[in-house]
């Protein structure tokens, strides 16, 4: 037997236990940093591996090291763990528990992926050259788990440094059993906008003796829609939603202030930079030209641009081209407007962010439901698939398999 059918076929054996995990964690999902219920999930899911296993003080987070038998490089791996604040109506018969609380973007996947990784890996503990991290991580909906556990040393956890990082993330958008990723930017930054706008309140049915902010913030969305087509270059793309409009509280009071909340998309620092400067201009000199005000807040807790190193990128795809085949390693054209805190990991060390296939068989992944649906269902069968990568490319980058050229 290859090595690539050996490790799939590993992965395949271990099946009905990564399923069992997978589901135990879909029943009782948690969201953000504190995850006590996952976290001790997880800590008895890899008891007894040999793993140096330490968990976090500021968040429920679980690092696991395993020293290989042999000198060579470390590698980190990593599976998020937390789920997100909204209701499930998928019908399985392992829906969510928790009312109002569903594993929607499948990190309860990426959990029981790891898991059987680790157990995977560990097998093979005394030929290994090198370190493998394992980083069960909370908190990347939007809580910046991965800050935290670089704050808290996952970086250091293996007692050298970690050369590099991956990352695989589940999503419907793709056939089942395809391995993606990108050289460069693969997500993009994200950041929270807030414009409130200021005029002044009165009575509906005379608007000229007041200052109406609704149509000043009407104008701001659209001129913002204007300047991201004209001052923002296609070829360094930028995405500004205004998607929440608030103002008023009956039909005939015109109310003193309208609020725009949104988010901004962008795949470089630079134009990062840049769109925040042209929005704080914009909205206030929007305003003003009506005689109104405008105040900008963007939130600096936003998400960085997620670059995957090029090298990183070229060992994924040659890795799993050498596991799957080549109509299922895909090497993408084109990023994703979505963003992930997995960008901090990889401002520190060169890795890659992949996503893994999933689309459930007869779906079109152009219109099967995505994730963060309250409808959004994997096909569980993808995730042998995910716990053959994750060792595949642990295994490529320990034993310094270079990339093609």
């Amino acid at each position: 037997m290859d090595p690539a059918r050996d490790l799939l076929a590993a992965a395949v054996d271990i099946q009905p236990d990564t399923v069992a995990l997978r589901r135990r964690l879909h029943r009782r999902p948690e969201v953000g940093l504190t995850l006590p219920e996952t976290q001790a999930t997880v800590l008895d899911a890899i008891a007894g591996l040999p793993l140096r296993v330490t968990t976090g003080t500021a968040v429920s987070s679980v690092t696991g090291v395993l020293d290989g038998g042999r000198p060579g490089p470390t590698v980190l791996l990593r599976g998020d763990m937390d789920a997100l604040p909204m209701p499930e109506d998928t019908g399985l018969d392992f829906a969510s528990e928790i009312p109002g609380v569903m594993h929607a973007c499948g990190h309860d996947t990426h959990v029981a992926m790891l898991v059987g990784a680790a157990r995977l890996l560990s097998a093979r503990q005394a030929e290994l050259p090198g370190k493998v991290v394992f980083m069960w991580q909370p908190g990347e909906e939007g809580f910046g788990g991965a800050k935290y556990m670089l704050e808290e040393g996952v970086l250091e956890a293996a007692g050298t440094p970690v050369d590099s990082a991956y990352a695989l993330h589940i999503t419907t958008n793709f056939g089942s059993g395809v391995v993606t990723t990108r050289r460069g930017p693969a997500m993009a930054s994200s950041d929270v906008i807030r414009i409130v706008v200021t005029g002044r309140g009165g009575h509906a049915s005379h608007p000229s003796a007041a200052l109406d902010p609704v149509p000043v913030a009407a104008a701001i969305v659209l001129a913002i829609q204007t300047m991201v087509t004209r001052e923002i270059s296609v070829f360094d793309p930028a995405v500004v939603t205004i998607a929440k409009i608030t103002a008023g509280t009956t039909d005939n009071v015109i109310p003193e202030t309208a609020e725009l909340l949104g988010t901004m998309r962008t795949l470089s620092e630079q134009n990062r930079r840049a769109v925040k400067e042209k929005l704080r201009r914009l909205a206030p000199a929007i305003a003003a030209a009506h005689g109104a005000s405008a105040e900008v807040f963007i939130d600096d807790a936003g998400y960085p641009v997620t670059v995957n190193a090029d090298a990183a990128a070229d060992l994924v795809h040659a890795t799993t081209v050498g596991l799957l085949g080549p109509d299922r390693a895909v090497l993408e054209r084109d990023p994703i407007m979505g963003a992930e805190d997995w960008s901090y990991v990889l401002q520190r060390v060169p890795g890659a962010m992949s996503f893994l296939g999933a689309c459930p068989p007869g779906l079109d992944p152009d219109a099967a439901p995505p994730n963060h649906s309250n409808r959004v269902v994997f096909d569980e069968d993808a995730m042998a698939v995910g716990v053959a990568t994750h060792v595949a490319v642990a295994l490529a980058a320990l034993e310094g398999t270079p990339p093609p050229a």
